[in-house]
């Protein structure tokens, strides 16, 4: 047999017990849910930034990085609603590098699962008890949401993620908002497909029991822009690439219509400083039309405390060791800009 197990892994509730979410923070989470989920049901006017660094690697510079936009979040709560994006699973497209936090706690030491479920959980939990805001990851692995399903206020399935089943019937029974990125390739069918797949209600295995869903309204699209069979980036974030999405769903009749544009990846070609004139662009589109404006609930930015990428070793405190982000700067000036054009 070519697997070798290593380590038997605690269950879910056996985690839990290890690193509780006090109760008052479980009530504020309780609280911002219902905030964010008021802006995909287009009762509150808010508008979405789903904001952070390409990978939390580091959770001092995390928590750092998730207060400085919790004292910004405060100044345009009116407006818009803040959700700091700490995501612990990296994609790796040849499998090589880092994978995040639940692999390596420490980048530079080698993969450790159990102490990474209980670093990002810890960090998850620290993040909500310093800042105050409630944050996102990315659901790489469906199994391991049960780690962190009372910690969590969003949740993305991922380019490469989208059409696979579990996936979707996962997201089927997650009680947050789950944004579906369009895979690699663009295609707005796959995307979509997925989105309904995971509004429906849905019966499978999971974690070895017999599972039934009741379906999750607030699952939805996220543009990411997409690689063509030349390697060459294709950006979906124009103002027509929003009236196509906005008709699909209407032809669809898909719950609580909603698109969060994903600022970084394949949009900006990987060039982070573009993120701001693209999310200018969205925003503008939105003042243009009232079925944009209704649609587009809220954009993803890659952001950090300073600007830029790193190699793993180099220990430059709050720059990315994976994609570059936005410094801190760049970032608050954005988000100020961002509030103006509501």
């Amino acid at each position: 047999m070519s697997f070798s197990f290593m380590k038997e892994l605690p269950e879910p509730e056996e985690i839990k017990k290890m690193l509780p979410l006090p109760e008052r923070y479980a009530a504020l989470k309780e609280e911002r849910d219902a905030q964010i989920r008021a802006v995909f049901e287009g009762t509150s006017e808010r508008f979405l930034l789903i904001i952070g660094p390409c990978s939390a690697d580091n959770e001092a510079a995390v928590v750092d990085y998730s207060c400085r936009l919790a004292r910004v979040a405060e100044q345009v709560k009116e407006k818009l609603l803040l959700i700091p994006r700490v995501y612990t699973n990296k994609p790796r497209t040849t499998g090589a590098g880092y994978k995040g936090m639940l692999h390596q706690p420490d980048p530079e030491k080698k993969p450790d699962l159990l102490a990474g479920l209980l670093a990002i959980r810890k960090m998850h939990i620290d993040v909500i008890r310093e800042s105050g805001l409630t944050p996102a990851d990315e659901m790489l692995y469906p199994e391991n949401h049960s780690f962190m399903e009372d910690v969590l206020s969003y949740v993305a399935v991922g380019a490469r993620s989208v059409e696979d089943q579990l996936h979707r019937m996962v997201a089927s029974g997650v009680d947050i908002p789950v944004g579906m990125k369009n895979p690699t390739s663009g295609d707005f069918s796959v995307m979509l497909n997925s989105i309904m797949a995971a509004q429906m209600p849905q019966s499978f295995i999971y974690r070895n029991w017999e599972i039934e869903t009741s379906g999750n309204a607030y699952t939805h699209a996220v543009l990411r822009g997409a690689v063509n069979k030349h390697g060459q980036y294709i950006p979906n974030y124009h103002f027509e690439d929003l009236i196509l999405v906005a008709r699909a769903y209407e032809d669809r009749n898909l719950k609580n219509p909603a698109v969060i544009v994903d600022t970084n990846h394949s949009n900006s070609g990987k060039q982070y400083l573009e993120q701001i004139r693209i999310a200018k662009e969205v925003m503008h589109s939105r003042q243009h039309s009232e079925a944009v404006k209704r649609i587009v609930k809220g954009l993803m930015i890659e952001s950090y405390i300073e600007p830029g990428c790193q190699k793993v070793g180099e220990h430059i405190y709050g720059r990315s060791i994976t994609d570059p982000c936005l410094g801190w700067e760049e970032t608050e000036r954005l988000i100020l800009e961002i509030a103006e054009h509501i």
